[in-house]
């Protein structure tokens, strides 16, 4: 197996990671390593796209009834406030 070393990691990260790992019953080194997996599995599994492609995809096969359809707003003139009256 592979070995890392973090160097440099804030006070403030290596305790939060102790309680987290207490909280799950699991040395600090064990909870870094299950981290570590969570993250590279979901990397795979992550869209290529964009934001824009990523949100549209949890929202695809949604879908609007007839008759709810959102009307498009064009060419509307924005009214600037004058705030010196």
């Amino acid at each position: 197996m592979a070995q890392l070393l973090v160097r440099n990691l804030e006070q403030s990260v290596k305790a939060k990671l102790q309680r987290r790992a207490k909280r799950h019953g699991r040395s600090m080194e064990e909870e870094v390593r299950e981290i570590l997996r969570d993250v590279t599995k979901q990397e795979g599994s992550r869209p290529q796209g964009g934001l824009g492609s990523e949100i549209a995809s949890l929202f695809r096969g949604i879908g609007l009834r007839p008759g709810e359809e959102i009307p498009e707003i064009r060419d509307i003139k924005l009214q600037i406030p004058d705030f010196e009256e």
